[in-house]
């Protein structure tokens, strides 16, 4: 079965969290959405991912999502997120993928999230700092979440 990771990130943590995913499937490719999308048709398994600022997914994996939609529901299908606040994982899916799209996906998750405040600007720091009380580097990737994800999808 042949499967593509496609991601859409601000500093990284998302293409990190694509890379992992790729190693437990065998030949996966992985795929910057900010360079055209290859071919779809030539994958059996579609796998999305984007960061989460203020609930939105990155404006790339958005577009993707919605200009691909007839296509993702005739695929394997699983989409994850990448951000620090796992507790809005419902409404954030919900309100950033097309209905037809999440309700096809075998699963769609948060995979965690790194905050680094080398790779943040001073807002995002600030932010950070003052609303989530975060001000050191910070990785919450679930590498253990990261292997039900993949054995989910590609049931």
């Amino acid at each position: 079965m042949k499967t593509i990771i496609l991601y859409a990130t601000k500093h990284g943590a998302a293409a990190e969290i694509a890379r992992r995913i790729a190693i437990h499937i065998d030949g996966a490719v992985v795929h910057d959405l900010k360079k055209p999308a290859p071919d779809l048709a030539e994958y059996d398994c579609v796998i999305v991912g984007a960061s989460v600022y203020v609930g939105m997914f990155r404006k790339e994996a958005k577009a993707f999502l919605s200009q691909n939609a007839d296509v993702l529901c005739k695929k394997k299908l699983g989409l994850f997120a990448s951000g620090l606040s796992p507790a809005e994982e419902q409404p954030v899916f919900a309100n950033n993928v097309p209905k037809e799209v999440l309700q096809s996906a075998k699963t769609a998750v948060f995979l965690g999230g790194i905050f680094d405040p080398k790779k943040a600007g001073f807002a995002e720091r600030f932010i950070m700092k003052v609303a989530a009380k975060q001000s050191e580097y910070t990785d919450t990737i679930d590498d253990g979440k990261i292997e039900q994800f993949v054995k989910a999808v590609r049931v």
